[in-house]
């Protein structure tokens, strides 16, 4: 094992995804001088939009929300595949001069505050070995679910199947579907996303679905936005349309919580449209209540349009058992299949797993309030992005990022090293920290943290409100406290963490673009 002594960083950013090239933006342009540096797992940035290697992958949020507030959305699609906003996210990278930053193969395991020297002292494995950094502040950007092990429930008899069996987020590279005979289990946004593409040249798709899914047809090109586009400078265009995303979106989701039943009717009545009311009435009607979880987006009604056409079917059923040449449903019909496509869900990983600790003492996380839900109780000079799951990601992203840069800027204002949140109200509650109904959230409720019952350790969904919360409201708000030296107001009784120490990592001189 190789330790590595590595010079002192202002800060450090976890991940080089959609949200960590957003964050070296902010700190690039609005903390000029500032040492950064980004340490990626992977060999590439990109995070999910390079992850992800499905056919057909694409966002499920339109691009001029799920763009970066500072560099507008320039393609015709608003529903952009998956190879375009790679593409976005790398020229971002690449425009800023923050490519030179990132230390690709770097994947973050542990970090640990040490109060002494008012640092955190960052540990990476990498090729080479172990490598630690050291870091006045410590940015979280490493997404929310494990890229090594999805959701994969074991399915009875699953290793009999004869042909290709595979989880959806490890998508054998290579693999020739055409002419294939291909079951896809689940019926959330990467089923619905795989289902129509594979339906190209497979002989036959089926998506077989334990109970529907909510759904909605949107045209992959905005021709209103694409028209303002052409008349008006980019940037303004970006800025009206942007906001009026922002603005249906919000009004939707409201709409839905206000009028549940009245909105599920309409969506209904839209799909008939697409498809034939018996189908809808089989396999379109959720038991859920409208946004209980994310409704899955369908651009140009391409999987309407393949079940339509008879290359897809929508099987509703549970399985029985798995057997030689497909699936037995519990109705007792036999699904013949050449290939199974498990696309069953992710599995939610706090802070990309990283092990958080303060003098070495383990800090158990999901026991711990967030305070606007981009930091914890108790836990110093660490902010962690986590988006919307009722709007696009990078909306919150983004005001993460310049809360971000708020807080280094008011440190230096103050003379100041330590910046903590800490909740000293008794009469603060729990509640679970998101309020969706969806397996994946509901499987993960043990890992998260805890959203209170009050400001500001409410979770809120808002961007509108976030704005004024976050971008606009004073940072000295009686819990947010600045401190030239800092310790816990309890020692925690807790062993040391593993590979963790007390002292901090040895620095040495050297260049870090900055």
């Amino acid at each position: 094992m190789t330790d590595q002594p590595v010079p002192h960083l202002d800060a450090l950013i976890v991940g080089a995804g959609l949200s960590g090239i957003g964050m070296a933006w902010h700190i690039a342009n609005r903390c000029r001088g500032k040492r950064y540096l980004l340490l990626e797992a992977r060999d590439r940035l990109g995070g999910t939009w390079d992850f992800f290697r499905y056919p057909g992958i694409r966002s499920d949020s339109d691009m001029f929300t799920l763009g970066y507030r500072f560099r507008p959305w320039k393609e015709a699609k608003a529903i952009a595949d998956g190879p375009a906003i790679l593409r976005y996210v790398n020229e971002t990278a690449q425009e800023a001069g923050i490519t030179p930053h990132i230390r690709f193969n770097h994947k973050v395991t542990a970090a640990d505050w040490d109060t002494q020297s008012n640092r955190w002292t960052i540990t990476a494995e990498t090729p080479a070995g172990t490598r630690r950094f050291t870091a006045s502040f410590l940015l979280m950007c490493a997404g929310y679910y494990s890229y090594e092990e999805p959701y994969d429930p074991p399915l009875p008899g699953e290793d009999r199947f004869a042909g290709t069996r595979f989880h959806a987020q490890h998508w054998p590279q290579g693999l020739d579907h055409a002419g294939k005979r291909v079951i896809v289990i689940g019926s959330g946004a990467t089923a619905v996303t795989i289902v129509p593409e594979l339906a190209k040249t497979a002989a036959h798709v089926i998506m077989l679905q334990r109970s529907p899914t909510w759904m909605v047809s949107r045209p992959s090109e905005d021709r209103v936005a694409n028209l303002v586009r052409r008349v008006l400078p980019s940037g303004l265009a970006y800025f009206l349309i942007r906001w009026r995303n922002i603005g249906l979106q919000r009004w939707f989701f409201d709409l839905a919580r206000r009028r549940p039943e009245f909105v599920g009717k309409r969506l209904l009545e839209m799909l008939t449209a697409d498809l034939p009311e018996e189908l809808i009435a089989a396999h379109f009607t959720p038991r859920y209540k409208v946004w209980d979880q994310r409704v899955c987006l369908v651009p140009d009604g391409d999987l309407f349009a393949a079940v339509r056409e008879g290359r897809a079917e929508v099987v509703t059923d549970t399985i029985a058992e798995v057997t030689e040449s497909g699936i037995t449903t519990a109705s007792g019909r036999h699904l013949e299949a050449d290939i199974l496509v498990k696309a069953t869900g992710l599995n939610l990983r706090l802070l990309g797993g990283t092990a958080v600790s303060i003098d070495g003492v383990a800090q158990h996380l999901p026991s711990r309030f967030t305070y606007k839900a981009m930091m914890f109780d108790g836990i110093p000079n660490l902010v962690s992005v986590f988006g919307y799951t009722n709007a696009s990601w990078t909306l919150k992203a983004d005001l993460t990022a310049e809360f971000a840069c708020r807080l280094l800027h008011a440190l230096d204002r103050k003379g100041a090293a330590v910046a903590v949140a800490e909740n000293r109200d008794p009469s603060l509650t729990h509640e679970p920290w998101l309020d969706f109904t969806s397996g994946y959230v509901q499987r993960s409720l043990a890992i998260l943290p805890k959203r209170g019952s009050k400001y500001p350790w409410k979770v809120h969904q808002n961007y509108l409100k976030d704005l004024r919360l976050i971008r606009h409201a004073p940072l000295e708000d009686g819990v947010l406290g600045f401190h030239s030296r800092w310790r816990p107001a309890q020692a925690a009784a807790a062993t040391p963490a593993a590979g963790s120490s007390t002292a901090p990592a040895s620095v040495e001189g050297g260049k870090v673009p900055a």
